[in-house]
């Protein structure tokens, strides 16, 4: 195999691959890239046997063939060399030779019949919807996956498409995200699918602000989306998730109403001296203001006050700060409301003329 492509052409889709490649493998080959040089097109794939990007891009091909080179190692190597250089790689035995200019690198390789290859994607459904909305989507929810929980179903996103209506949930049973798009998905019938955290992760970087439509590809065990010059694949994750609208607080007779940005501000403030381990800080609304207070093991305290509406005398229920954060950073109106029966009860905290994202906080007992 021989290839000549220019430096700025090969590390785009190279940046775009190696996050699906980790660090520690069970298998050495999963620590490589799969080139695959046929037709004047070179074609990149990573994988961790749950989650394969695949990226193609034109290249002047010598000789066709198809080899795995050490992923990591090659994104340095061409990082490094300067701007506008033109790379040749050629494999010769059990070894590559990358040349461009006067410096020259020889790597390892595996066998290409060694990389695991992806099961064909037999697509039980495709949904189409603006990449914009898709990323939003993912966006606002994402952030509050569960990470390497034994309760494995909650280590991924949901998404849920019942009705024509497509809505994303993620909890790690402290918070809750969910988000809705806001438009008509031709979705037949009703369907949930959990896709792995790396996953979500990965399609979220993949996406951009376009207005274009996007196709998402659902088959039984594995989701797909074709993106440009880059495709997406990632299994699912077999399991049911939990009734998340159980969780939803119905009936709260408790409405705080704040300016987004001032809340945030205050709250960022307050947390630098929460304590490091449960970074809690306690809320008490009275008065039409709110008085956050933070404290640690070595006694220093911060007293933040801002303004507010309520329709009640006072209450007092202590949160933990990141998840109010995260909360209010995926929230977008100026204002935003927490809505709760009282210091023992969930939190929902949205925009008040909106219910499209929504996201539950539990209590902090402080």
């Amino acid at each position: 195999m021989k290839f000549k492509i220019q430096r700025e052409v090969f590390l785009q889709p190279l940046i775009q691959v190696v996050g699906v490649v980790e660090r520690r493998q069970t298998l050495p080959v999963l620590a490589n890239f799969l080139l695959v040089a046929k037709d004047g097109t070179l074609s990149l794939t990573g994988t961790d046997m749950e989650v394969e990007l695949v990226s193609t891009v034109s290249a002047d091909v010598e000789t066709e063939g198809e080899i795995t080179v050490p992923a990591r190692k090659l994104v340095d190597i061409v990082k490094a060399l300067p701007d506008g250089a033109t790379i040749s790689l050629s494999v010769s035995d059990d070894r590559a030779t990358l040349q461009a200019g006067r410096s020259r690198y020889i790597l390892s390789t595996l066998p290409a019949a060694d990389f695991p290859a992806t099961d064909d994607v037999a697509s039980v459904q495709d949904v189409s919807l603006p990449e914009f909305e898709l990323k939003t989507l993912l966006d606002r929810t994402s952030f509050a996956m569960a990470n390497q929980d034994v309760r494995y179903y909650l280590n991924g996103l949901l998404l849920d498409f019942k009705g024509g209506r497509i809505r994303t949930v993620a909890t790690d049973g402290h918070r809750l995200a969910v988000c809705d798009y806001d438009g008509d998905v031709p979705v037949e019938g009703d369907r949930q699918v959990i896709v792995p955290r790396k996953g979500v992760l990965e399609l979220a970087r993949m996406l951009s602000d376009s207005k274009e439509n996007v196709v998402l590809s659902l088959g039984r065990n594995h989701v797909r989306l074709v993106n440009g010059n880059t495709r997406f694949t990632s299994k699912l994750i077999d399991g049911r998730f939990p009734d998340y609208e159980m969780v939803i607080p119905a009936g709260a007779d408790k409405q705080i109403k704040v300016d987004r940005g001032v809340f945030m501000q205050a709250l960022q403030r307050a947390s630098i001296l929460s304590n490091e381990k449960y970074r809690g800080v306690r809320i008490e609304a009275s008065d039409n203001s709110v008085k956050i207070l933070a404290h640690n093991p070595q006694h220093e305290e911060a007293v933040e006050v801002i303004e507010a509406e309520m329709n009640f005398d006072s209450l007092a229920v202590g949160f933990n700060v990141n998840y109010l954060l995260d909360a209010l950073t995926a929230l977008t109106s100026e204002d935003v409301s927490m809505e709760l029966k009282d210091a023992n009860s969930s939190c929902l905290v949205a925009a008040p003329e909106s219910d499209l994202n929504r996201h539950v906080v539990m209590p902090l007992k402080l």
